[in-house]
């Protein structure tokens, strides 16, 4: 039995699409290419917007992606945290880990300020036992060094945490800090998607992963 859970954010805990797709697109059009469907932009989510940028346009200049994310996160100022609402469950799940002992932690290529002043307007920090965003490592997932930072911070060995996530990037972010991972499918990843990887279980939202957590 885990006695840590790790969540990813977007798409796991909350849904941010409306903030996300309008300071994606206020970017890209400020720099002059087109503005793209939310379903192109949601399957981005996950990624570090450099990278973002990269895919959907084709650009490789790094100064390119720096841009872009400034121009990203200028919009997202005013527009992210009123537009961000929590998953259904999500309440509920964290409120039920904190009553029964458990650990939890956020580990998202999200800012952590930004994760901080979502969680303070929905009245759930007290919930979470630790955040650790983009700014607080140098390499971001699917590489292991957010997850073994939460970890370190809780005092907690790999073995007893389990990382809950919507991305196949969440998967093997899990597989490389040695942690265990469960999906849920409240994402743009399919369950079919996360069959080439070791999860303990697939769920379809944060009720069904609720529901097993009590039975």
């Amino acid at each position: 039995m885990h006695s840590v859970y790790l969540f990813d954010f977007d798409y796991t805990l909350v849904d941010a699409t409306a903030g996300i797709v309008g300071s994606f697109n206020a970017a890209l059009t400020q720099m002059g290419y087109p503005a793209l469907e939310e379903d192109v932009i949601r399957r981005t989510v996950g990624m570090t917007l450099p990278n973002a940028f990269a895919l959907v346009t084709g650009e490789t200049d790094p100064e390119l992606g720096k841009t872009f994310m400034r121009l990203f996160m200028e919009k997202a100022d005013a527009i992210m945290s009123p537009n961000t609402r929590l998953l259904p469950g999500c309440v509920e799940l964290l409120s039920f880990l904190k009553e029964n002992g458990y650990k939890a932690g956020i580990v998202s290529t999200k800012p952590r300020f930004r994760i901080m002043d979502i969680l303070r307007r929905r009245d759930i920090e007290r919930l979470v036992d630790v955040v650790v965003g983009y700014e607080d490592v140098e390499h971001h997932k699917p590489h292991p060094a957010a997850l073994r930072k939460a970890l370190d911070y809780l005092g907690a060995a790999e073995q007893d945490a389990i990382y809950v996530g919507d991305t196949v990037i969440d998967a093997e972010a899990a597989l490389n800090a040695g942690v265990a991972f469960a999906a849920v499918t409240t994402g743009t990843t399919g369950k079919e998607d996360f069959a080439p990887y070791p999860c303990a279980a697939v769920y379809e939202d944060l009720f069904d992963l609720l529901r097993a957590l009590r039975s």
